[in-house]
């Protein structure tokens, strides 16, 4: 216990000191984009068998265009008080992972849009001396309603397995984002589909201590062998002026 707690402490502190993809509603993309000039950071971490760290920060760069720059698959192992990395066996994704991601929204309505994103990178400390290419690409048709109280978006995604695990190369991804008392309680959810290490439910809710920091808790569980864990997930999302 004392080495998990020490183990949790340093991985935690290694995580908020300052330095994730875009916007998500847990791991799929809502399909809006930071406003100009701006930065948006979300942090999430999960754990299931290990605790899994992912960071993203992202600027608007205007004209409906964001770019940023993500940590993800940064595993801490819990039992043995370790940081974990794989760069050998696409059985399980790549660890721990530097990725640079965009986005690119078209509006097609006020409350409709269409929107385009991915993210590819390197798998930083390699065994074998050297970084191999990932990456995860999707589109996504997004929309709101009752002045963005209800938010959805749904596509499809394609990615490598060294970014999600050995599985369906292409598939399906959904997520909503419904605010029974706006920006105080949501009630939030997403769903990739595949066998994948990343093809996952996760459902939760969500509380504003401030409306620029929402804070989310989430449920997860793996499609592939049921395997269930904790999400924790703190956005900054600065306002439009």
């Amino acid at each position: 216990m004392k080495r998990f707690m020490g183990g949790l402490v340093a991985l935690l502190g290694l995580l908020i000191r300052p330095a994730h993809a875009q916007e998500t509603f847990f791991n799929v993309s809502e399909s809006e984009i930071t406003a100009k000039k701006k930065v948006m950071i979300q942090q999430q971490i999960d754990y299931t068998d290990l605790l899994h760290s992912g960071t993203t920060f992202d600027y608007g760069l205007g004209r409906n265009w964001e770019i940023g720059i993500n940590l993800y698959h940064l595993n801490f192992q819990p039992d043995i008080g370790r940081f974990v990395r794989n760069d050998t066996s696409s059985q399980q994704p790549y660890a721990p992972l530097l990725l640079l991601n965009a986005q690119k929204i078209f509006d097609l309505t006020d409350n409709l849009r269409i929107g385009i994103g991915g993210q590819g990178g390197v798998n930083l400390t390699p065994a074998q001396g050297r970084s191999a290419l990932v990456g995860y690409g999707y589109a996504n048709l997004a929309g709101s309603f009752s002045n963005e109280q209800y938010k959805w978006a749904a596509g499809a995604y394609t990615s490598h397995p060294r970014f999600t695990g050995e599985g369906a190369k292409v598939g399906f991804q959904a997520g909503f984002d419904a605010g029974i008392f706006y920006e105080k309680l949501h009630l939030i959810g997403d769903w990739i589909s595949g066998q994948h290490e990343m093809g996952q439910l996760i459902l939760g809710l969500e509380v504003f201590p401030r409306k620029s920091l929402p804070l989310a808790i989430g449920w997860q569980r793996n499609n592939q062998n049921g395997a269930q864990g904790i999400v924790i997930q703190l956005s900054y999302i600065p306002q439009a002026h």
